[in-house]
């Protein structure tokens, strides 16, 4: 199945529980699927910059084999840089260049798809899609601003503005991505179809937190109303031929800080499960796509 000619492709965040749709990447890499468009969003957007380098298991690493230095996730990560999860660990010393598993940046560029991260301007409360034309080697802060999950981590400054996690404006961009162009949209989902977002907890904490940003601490307690719009936009658009939606078809106890390497990978498997028993159906969408 080769490139898709205004097919583009949304990768839902979901922090660990992105090791789903590493999975399904790594399958489309194998079968040599392209997209006209991609976005990422949160962990979702780094996914997805390994899968436009065409650095198939790279992804897998990191849901794996990375988690278990300190400087990944927990305490000295917090103590060292401010942030739980440790963005500037993770999509900057293992991911530079000279790290231990360097993105390979030139591959991105050079690849023909349009690529966009998300992430929430910390003012505004308003989504900023940034593309990678955007992004330079070793400078991954458009990434890291889209993983940044508010109290977890600190918001990322870009050109004087401040981000967090692009989940919080628009955690499943079906609606920008046909905006940009694209006719139809395969979409990844990091949770099972029957997924039900409850109202955030923790508002004492967030809301203090996030003090210096009241969009943000809005858009929080507004997110699990938010979030249902686009999930019901997407299932609307599957039904008129528009998405196709993997979603996983297992309910396994995965969290968005969950650290278990040995759940990881029976998520990515469960990525792999869920293309193979798909494929035929996806192909067959791509391929009504085409003849248009």
């Amino acid at each position: 199945m080769e490139q898709q000619k205004k097919t583009g492709l949304v990768v839902e965040g979901g922090g660990m529980k992105c090791a789903y749709s590493a999975g399904i990447l790594d399958a489309f890499l194998d079968d040599h699927i392209t997209f006209y468009y991609c976005i990422g969003v949160s962990g979702g957007a780094g996914n997805v910059a390994s899968y436009l380098a065409g650095q198939k298991g790279r992804n897998l690493r990191f849901f794996t084999d990375h988690i278990h230095s300190p400087e990944y996730f927990g305490v000295k990560s917090l103590l060292k840089t401010g942030n739980l999860f440790g963005l500037q660990y993770i999509y900057g010393t293992l991911t530079n260049s000279g790290g231990e598993d360097p993105l390979d940046f030139e591959s991105i560029v050079k690849n023909p798809a349009r690529y966009q991260v998300v992430a929430t301007d910390a003012s505004t409360g308003e989504a900023r899609y940034f593309d990678k034309e955007e992004m330079r080697q070793d400078d991954y802060r458009q990434i890291m601003a889209s993983c940044a999950i508010p109290v977890a981590c600190r918001p990322v400054e870009i050109d004087g503005v401040a981000y967090y996690d692009g989940g919080i404006a628009d955690a499943i961009p079906v609606e920008h991505t046909l905006e940009e162009g694209c006719d139809k949209v395969i979409v990844i989902l990091s949770k099972p179809r029957d997924y039900v977002r409850k109202p955030q907890g923790m508002r004492p904490v967030y809301s203090r937190v996030c003090r210096r940003y009241p969009k943000i601490v809005e858009a929080i307690d507004q997110r699990h109303i938010t979030y249902t719009k686009t999930q019901k936009k997407v299932f609307e658009l599957e039904k008129e031929g528009k998405a196709f939606v993997f979603a996983p078809s297992q309910h396994i106890k995965v969290g968005t800080y969950s650290m278990n390497e040995e759940t990881e990978r029976e998520l990515y498997d469960l990525g792999l499960q869920d293309y193979s028993k798909m494929k035929e159906q996806l192909q067959a969408f791509m391929e009504r796509q085409n003849q248009k």
